[in-house]
């Protein structure tokens, strides 16, 4: 992916050199001014939001809310593993609230953790499909970008970022589900079946 920036990169500045050479220089000042006060207005978007969950944490909000999505992350997963859940259940809260950059702590945690389960590969290939689709009940970031870029409705996209996000976040459990199923248990050895069955039947100590 750096490589693919890295191109686009130079070639656009390769081509603004000779089509329009005098624009250059004031096109990449412009860009990084923009650049500084995008990261700034989505730092103190982050401040607020980060801040808020600090409280949630200490009020318990974030618990219950943990509480809530933990059946339904130990069907996604597979797992009862506490630790792992709780880990999983913050990614996910979080990434409801459209703070990708929160998340990422507790995804590298949640990912460290489901590697250790039985169904791991199902579960981290789960997880990174989760969270790449990111279901979004506030889409934060992204409301923090059209602020700082001046929209005049910065939370217009509040709805359809929830109806797409939805889509999104089903049909990429559906897909993980049906292209990476978690491994079944392989069924115990019955040595009492039916001799009928041409399966050898033991009885004490001797075999029939």
């Amino acid at each position: 992916m750096n490589v693919i920036f890295y191109v686009v990169f130079i070639v656009s500045n390769a081509l603004l050199l000779f089509i329009a050479p005098q624009d250059f220089l004031p096109t990449l000042l412009l860009g990084a001014s923009k650049s500084a006060t995008l990261c700034l207005s989505l730092l103190s978007t982050y401040c607020v939001w980060l801040g808020l969950m600090r409280v949630w944490e200490d009020s318990g909000v974030s618990k219950k809310l943990s509480a809530f999505l933990t059946p339904i992350s130990k069907k996604l997963f597979k797992t009862d593993d506490e630790k792992t859940l709780q880990a999983v259940t913050m990614s996910l809260s979080v990434n409801l609230l459209g703070i990708s950059g929160a998340a990422t702590p507790y995804g590298m945690q949640a990912a460290a953790l489901l590697d250790k389960t039985e169904h791991a590969e199902y579960a981290s290939c789960m997880l990174f499909a989760l969270n790449a689709t990111s279901l979004q009940l506030i889409p934060t970031s992204v409301i923090g970008v059209r602020v700082a870029l001046h929209s005049a409705s910065p939370a217009d996209i509040l709805f359809p970022t929830l109806f797409t996000s939805i889509f999104s976040t089903v049909l990429a459990a559906v897909l993980v589900r049906v292209c990476i199923p978690p491994k079944k248990a392989a069924p115990a050895f019955n040595f009492f079946t039916n001799t009928s069955t041409g399966v050898i039947q033991t009885r004490g100590a001797g075999t029939q």
